[in-house]
């Protein structure tokens, strides 16, 4: 398993791979597959409890989640969310970081915002609570953004993601996600601050790649431009429920080998004992 320091000095020597996940069945396969951190992210809120943004979701829901996938998962990294409104002070940030250290056992956690979220950040790594920023597209900001849209297209813009950056690394961040963002830019950014970077639809100049887990293997419906699927496995399950079903209308399913059987001496001793009633 990574640890904090672990993942920071991974920069400059080989990419680090990410995926979220959020049951058991999700980090079992993650971890089967050597992925280096599992991000349990708040994006379940769109993934998996049905809303249309992040904001919905709750610590509860955090908690809740990120306790199944530590079960499927025990040997790989993971980090947790802080959903929407759960680190606006430091106080609060501790108290609800805290609880998700405890009771998921996670290795860190993660919030969106720059300059403006130092003191929290300080607050949690003083606390020994890793922590991993995230800036660009930032889901928890989408109705101030405007939606989802890709961001730092502007010279200001570039300017101000720059100096989040370099104050997140400066401040003790282990990683820093970069969503959402042109790939020259986030290229530059990683190449001048001294923490890894983790893109997701920010180009391939970065420290490692993030994707959701439903976009990554072709489950989602519909994919956003920066996701490709390396697998088929939305259609791979519908083809499976089609033939269960067609199997169980004409009679196919289950068969011999699907039914449990009682010995035939048992069973026409019942016969006999029935007959004889």
């Amino acid at each position: 398993m990574l640890t904090a320091p672990q993942l920071r000095a991974l920069k400059g020597t080989r990419p680090s791979t990410w995926i979220t996940a959020y049951d058991v069945v999700q980090a079992q396969v993650a971890e089967e597959a050597a992925i280096d951190v599992i991000l349990v992210g708040d994006s379940l809120g769109m993934t998996t409890l049905g809303y249309d943004s992040t904001i919905p979701v709750t610590l509860d829901d955090m908690v809740h989640h990120a306790a199944m996938v530590r079960r499927g998962a025990p040997h790989t990294m993971m980090i947790v969310d802080l959903p929407y409104l759960t680190y606006h002070n430091p106080g609060t940030a501790l108290a609800n970081a805290g609880r998700i250290m405890q009771q998921t056992l996670a290795n860190g956690v993660k919030l969106e915002g720059g300059r403006s979220i130092i003191p929290v950040v300080d607050a949690l790594i003083q606390e020994k609570i890793p922590v991993i920023g995230h800036l660009g597209l930032t889901p928890q900001s989408v109705h101030t953004m405007g939606g989802y849209k890709v961001q730092a297209k502007s010279s200001s813009a570039i300017g101000e993601l720059l100096e989040d950056a370099r104050s997140l690394s400066d401040h003790g961040a282990s990683a820093i996600v970069l969503e959402g963002i042109p790939d020259r830019v986030a290229a530059y950014v990683t190449a001048h601050i001294e923490a890894p970077t983790i893109g997701i639809g920010a180009g391939p100049g970065v420290d490692g790649q993030v994707l959701v887990f439903h976009d990554c293997l072709g489950i989602t419906r519909s994919l956003p431009k920066f996701a490709r699927p390396f697998a088929e496995v939305r259609q791979a399950m519908i083809s499976g429920l089609l033939a269960y079903r067609g199997s169980v209308q004409d009679g196919s399913f289950p068969g011999d080998r699907e039914s449990y059987h009682v010995p035939d001496a048992e069973w026409d001793k019942f016969l006999r004992e029935q007959d004889g009633r």
